[in-house]
């Protein structure tokens, strides 16, 4: 009978591994003594000599591979049979293609472990940086006492009329700037910006608050299919996918929720410095491009052209 214990298990199945370690092993020495044939023998004997000594190493090993056999057979049968199916979970999955080239799960395993190693410590990274600066688009404090909290402006909250009189003084104080201003999302206004013969830009406005901006070329539309204005396409073009990212910077920059009409044309001013986007040199290398890029840059207070590089 076989053994039902579990050291009794054990002890069998430690015989039936190293059956199959020494059978492993004596196969491999088979094929060495089949790869090199008859010349294993010394090449002074003669040639039935080598003959002689080939065949009795063959059947010893024949002889050795054929008593593992038998070791590991005997104590594998020993072992008692599990009772039901081992409950593998979703390992199961795994073995359902075992072509590496179909499924090559070790590469997966691998950029997924490489990625969030990275996300660990970018995380790491920013979490101190995003802490020491307040990204709040605010002025006050929302832990102060109700009795001394003062009433919030709501820059939000602008009847449209008011918006659409700021807006239109903004656009007769420039004559290269032409502003458009539609509402196809309510009351809220989307301004389409043509600035001379340089760009073309939308912004997305919440009352007085800047949601939103994008800036594409004068050879690009502002509009998809069906006349809506598209609002979230970025350029093809990498000189005004980075403006876009500048004025998107600048927008939070410019945010006064205290002043929100002072705050709207200060990014205008400095969204018209970009007149000269392609005709003005960097203010620091003097030079009109760097790694086949003008200054896409704009100081927020100077409003001088700088090179993503050579910015201050």
């Amino acid at each position: 009978m076989a053994q039902t214990g579990g050291e009794g298990s054990v002890e069998l199945l430690t015989r039936a591994l190293e059956g199959v370690r020494s059978l492993r092993s004596e196969v491999a020495g088979l094929f060495d003594t089949l790869a090199v044939g008859a010349r294993l023998v010394a090449s002074g004997g003669s040639t039935e000599e080598r003959d002689r000594n080939f065949k009795t190493s063959f059947q010893t090993h024949m002889t050795r591979m054929v008593e593992h056999v038998k070791e590991m057979d005997s104590a594998v049968t020993g072992l008692s049979q599990p009772v039901g199916p081992f409950n593998l979970g979703n390992s199961t999955w795994i073995c359902q293609d075992v072509d590496s080239n179909r499924l090559p799960l070790y590469t997966q395993l691998v950029d997924s472990y490489k990625w969030m190693e990275k996300v660990r410590e970018y995380s790491g990274m920013a979490g101190p940086v995003l802490s020491a600066n307040s990204l709040k688009r605010t002025y006050f404090n929302a832990s102060m006492s109700a009795k001394r909290r003062r009433t919030l402006v709501n820059s939000y909250v602008v009847h449209p009329d008011a918006v659409n009189a700021s807006i239109a003084a903004i656009a007769h104080s420039y004559n290269d700037m032409d502003i458009n201003i539609s509402r196809p999302l309510g009351a809220n206004a989307v301004l389409n910006i043509t600035l001379g013969r340089t760009l073309r830009a939308v912004v997305v406005l919440k009352g007085w608050l800047i949601e939103w901006v994008v800036v594409r070329g004068l050879g690009e539309d502002n509009t998809k299919e069906g006349g809506m204005i598209d609002l979230w396409t970025e350029s093809r073009f990498k000189v005004f996918q980075k403006v876009t990212d500048n004025a998107n910077a600048a927008m939070l920059h410019f945010c006064a929720p205290t002043h929100p009409e002072l705050s709207v044309r200060s990014f205008m001013t400095w969204l018209h410095s970009y007149i000269t986007l392609f005709t003005e040199p960097c203010r620091k290398c003097g030079l009109h491009l760097q790694a086949n890029l003008p200054p896409t840059w704009r100081d927020l207070r100077s409003l001088d052209p700088y090179h993503e590089e050579c910015k201050p």
